[in-house]
């Protein structure tokens, strides 16, 4: 092939490309027509599409507001009514309560009213009354031969003479009471160096009775030259008084633990039969262990009772030997008990540590166990005790405290002094005749009660006091004076008792009122 046939082969070959090219951009041009024409139909539709549902939305969100507010509008007319019901309902309530109050300011004025003509016939009484008692004042000074001034000083001078008789009584009571309490720390003096230091009683308090199966066993007991009852006095302590008593001996000795070995070991040998010196010292020594063991489990008894625990042994040893001392006729373990049993009561009623007030209490009299062995006082006697076995400083104080002897500083020994003079002074617990103590007191109430006026009298303070309610109606402030005065002078005339005692008249006027 020649070189024009190439160049018209590619002339050729061009020219289709650029036909075809042609075309195919027509081709494509159309396509992209038809696609735009069809793009933007739909947009056309969508667009209508979305108009409609936007009407549709708008007008589903007015009729949804629409039924909003109507349902809003019914409630707050609702709510209107009811509030207007309310305003209704409390508007006829004020009116009531103006009614109500207008009907009770009536009734106040009415009874204002009546009080005030009561008043003022009140008045007039008193001034007629007033007129009276001048004319009735003129008839007495005309009777009298007097003058108001001149009976005014009559009267004077004769309560100056009762004040002055008064002043001289008041002396005599006083010395007389000085002298009472002289007399019982007298007695309480005695009667404490009488345990301690007398050798030779007889009463309940230093003595103890063996019995004898028969007279027979008087003589083996003193036996031969006397040797039998020599060894017992000389082992034991004691003196044995043997007399004509059929079928007993009296043990006497001023310290009961002495007289309490003794007692057994007699026994013991009156049982046996076998009565000589070296029996005799057998038995004593046996006894003497017997009555150790049980002073030990009597004091051990003791702090079980109270619940005190953590005593040293020597403490409770000492605790158990008061089983055999007594004080005024009442035994001293048990008092202490009772001491410690009331103390932990008002400590628990007081809110204090009730444990160590029962510790305090059961130890307060630790020192009467040993007064017949240490010189001192039974308060010196338990502190020096306390303080040996290292006991806790406020029961130390509370045993120093419980009789005065120093002035109470805690809670705690002021308890314990308390409790000791509950033991001591209830009826009963000493050397009293119950019988008497209550006929005194109903003896006191009666003496009260048989005066015009009074109401009712009560005994308080086992006798040391007496109070009258006397009726006020009856009796006026002046006449109580002249009252107390009477039953003072009737008690006195009348009954026999220790001390004094305190008349109370009380006379009480009371008002009681409602409200409606």
């Amino acid at each position: 092939m020649g070189p024009t046939e190439i160049i018209i082969c590619v002339v050729a070959a061009v020219a289709s490309l650029f036909v075809g090219l042609l075309v195919g951009f027509v081709i494509r041009k159309k396509i992209s027509e038809a696609k735009i024409g069809s793009a933007e139909l739909e947009a056309k539709r969508i667009v209508e599409e979305g108009e409609k549902a936007a009407e549709t939305l708008k007008k589903e969100a007015l009729i949804e507001a629409k039924e909003k507010i109507i349902k809003d509008k019914n409630e707050f007319e609702k709510e209107l009514r009811e509030r207007r019901n309310e305003v209704t309902r409390l508007e006829r309530r004020v009116a009531q309560r103006e009614e109500t109050l207008d009907k009770k300011v009536e009734s106040y004025e009415r009874k204002e009213e009546v009080l005030r003509n009561k008043i003022k016939e009140q008045e007039d009484l008193m001034a007629k009354a007033e007129e009276i008692r001048q004319q009735q004042l003129m008839k007495l000074e005309a009777i009298a031969g007097l003058s108001r001034e001149e009976a005014k000083e009559e009267l004077v001078r004769q309560i100056e003479d009762d004040a002055k008789h008064e002043a001289v009584m008041k002396i005599v009571e006083i010395e007389s009471q000085l002298k009472d309490d002289a007399d019982r720390k007298a007695r309480e003096i005695i009667s404490l160096a009488i345990q301690r230091c007398a050798s030779d009683h007889v009463s309940e308090a230093t003595v103890s009775v063996v019995a004898l199966p028969n007279d027979d066993m008087k003589g083996r007991i003193i036996g031969r030259e006397g040797r039998n009852i020599r060894t017992i006095e000389t082992m034991t302590g004691v003196d044995l008084i043997i007399d004509d008593t059929p079928e007993a001996i009296t043990v006497s000795c001023f310290d009961p633990v002495r007289r309490e070995v003794a007692r057994l070991a007699l026994e013991k040998l009156i049982l046996d039969g076998r009565i000589h010196p070296t029996r005799i010292e057998e038995t004593v020594e046996k006894a003497r262990k017997e009555v150790d063991n049980i002073i030990k489990q009597a004091g051990e008894r003791a702090t079980f009772d109270t619940g005190v625990h953590g005593l040293n042994n020597e403490l409770v040893k000492l605790l158990g030997r008061l089983r055999y001392r007594t004080s005024y006729g009442q035994n001293v373990l048990d008092h202490s008990i009772e001491v410690a049993h009331i103390s932990g009561i008002i400590a628990d009623e007081l809110g204090v540590d009730s444990t160590l007030a029962k510790r305090a209490g059961l130890l307060h009299d630790i020192g009467k166990s040993m007064t017949q062995e240490v010189e001192g006082s039974h308060v010196q006697i338990g502190v020096d005790i306390a303080r040996k076995y290292k006991e806790n400083r406020d029961v130390i104080h509370a045993i120093e405290a419980h009789h005065n002897d120093v002035e109470p500083q805690t809670i705690v020994a002021m308890i314990v002094q308390a409790a000791d003079a509950i033991s001591a002074a209830r009826p009963g617990a000493r050397r009293e005749d119950l019988e008497n103590y209550l006929k005194r007191l109903q003896k006191l109430e009666e003496i009260a009660n048989s005066f015009p006026g009074v109401e009712k009298s009560f005994a308080i303070q086992a006798g040391r006091e007496i109070r009258v309610m006397v009726k006020p109606e009856e009796v006026n402030d002046d006449q109580m004076i002249l009252t107390a005065r009477e039953i003072v002078k009737k008690i006195e005339g009348s009954l026999e008792y220790p001390g004094q005692i305190k008349i109370q008249l009380i006379r009480e006027s009371r008002a009681i009122e409602y409200a409606k």
